[in-house]
């Protein structure tokens, strides 16, 4: 008797899952991993490139330039090109950095926009070994923590023209919920830098 097929929904849920993951965490190198991110369509098509990713994953340097494309109807840069270029970073290095034993997700971001992009916007995310450690810390006694990071956007000139809060769920693989079911939400804390 031949298997039965999964539903088109688990098959398109396994392969998205499956190829993000591969793209944007399954390289042991570096620089393999910045070549696959900025062939990312959401990356390549907004041109957001990612300049910089260092060997341990503590940090990672991403830039856009200024295209017709990616601009607005004043000539600035998009707010959703300035906010995508922020997405998966700091999801990416906990998921690297903490180890297959702890889930991590990205469950909130707010952007708040000081002045209009021109040129090249460039963000920098860093994770230092002091937040890896408060992590860590925090899960020994809580079900799940839910550190705070902000990014900011600047131009050429170094002036931010966006500032944006990312929320990352994270919880030991031993404490996690069923499967199927979705991070709820609980108290913020800020990791200590």
């Amino acid at each position: 008797m031949a298997a039965a097929w999964p539903s088109r929904r688990n098959r398109e849920e396994r392969m998205s899952r499956n190829v993000l993951l591969q793209l944007l965490g399954g390289y042991d190198r570096s620089h393999a991993l910045r070549r696959a991110v900025n062939l990312w369509p959401p990356f390549l098509g907004a041109g957001i490139r990612v300049k910089h990713i260092a060997a341990d994953m503590k940090a990672i340097d991403v830039e856009m330039k200024l295209r017709f494309w990616n601009a607005n109807y004043v000539g600035t840069h998009f707010g959703g090109s300035l906010f995508a270029m922020t997405d998966p970073f700091y999801m990416l290095m906990l998921m690297a950095n903490l180890g297959r034993e702890y889930i991590v997700w990205d469950k909130a971001s707010n952007i708040r926009y000081r002045k209009p992009g021109r040129g090249t916007v460039r963000a920098e995310f860093r994770l230092t070994d002091a937040q890896l450690d408060d992590i860590r810390e925090k899960l020994k006694t809580l079900p799940k923590y839910e550190p705070v990071f902000t990014v900011e956007v600047k131009d050429e000139q170094g002036t931010v023209i966006a500032e944006v809060e990312k929320v990352i769920h994270v919880r030991r693989k031993d404490s996690a919920q069923p499967a199927g079911e979705e991070p709820r939400g609980g108290a913020r804390m800020q990791p200590t830098a």
